[in-house]
């Protein structure tokens, strides 16, 4: 099983690192993914976090799940880059499970992906995304599409990407262990 996270400059800390965190310890593979094919990658709070690999060397086909940080500007700059898009849509398409939190949403609607699906997303885009069924929840999941809110949520995000690929004992184990 194969777990990629973009990062683009600029992203949130919480929203990139605390998936990654909750989703090694349930024993999931997790690379963490430079989209600006630089090997550091700086956060919206100055903390530079070396990417595990580069988005020219992504091979998306072997991905069993792709998260998307939010964190302004990094959401932005997710949506400016072809690739992401590309990226998202054929993650989404072939029914691999797509994960985006924050601002993150937004490359949804900028790329046309999952049109009409149930979301949330942080209450600063919401206005951008009409054409999806907001639903206000803390952490939403419709299908192989999971969205969250927020920072603030961003353990419950991870928690819900580690149910869906490895099974509700394995998110109770590591939720236990992070005493939740």
């Amino acid at each position: 099983m194969n777990v990629y996270l973009l990062l683009a400059e600029g992203f949130e800390t919480i929203e990139a690192l605390a998936p990654v965190d909750i989703l090694r310890r349930g024993g999931i593979k997790v690379k963490t993914v430079s989209v600006s094919n630089k090997p550091y990658v700086k956060s919206s709070h100055g903390i530079t976090v070396a990417a595990d690999t580069l988005l020219s060397k992504l091979n998306i086909s072997e991905a069993s799940a792709l998260i998307l940080p939010g964190g302004f500007p990094g959401y932005k700059h997710l949506c400016d880059n072809p690739q992401v898009g590309e990226l998202a849509r054929q993650q989404f398409e072939e029914g691999r499970l797509l994960a985006l939190i924050c601002g993150a949403p937004t490359v949804l609607k900028q790329f046309g992906i999952a049109t009409g699906r149930s979301i949330t997303c942080h209450s600063s885009v919401i206005s951008e995304m009409s054409d999806y069924t907001y639903t206000g929840k803390d952490v939403e999941h419709d299908g192989n599409l999971i969205t969250a809110n927020g920072a603030a949520h961003a353990v419950d995000f991870g928690l819900e990407i580690l149910r869906t690929l490895a099974g509700e004992e394995a998110a109770l184990k590591v939720a236990r262990g992070m005493q939740l």
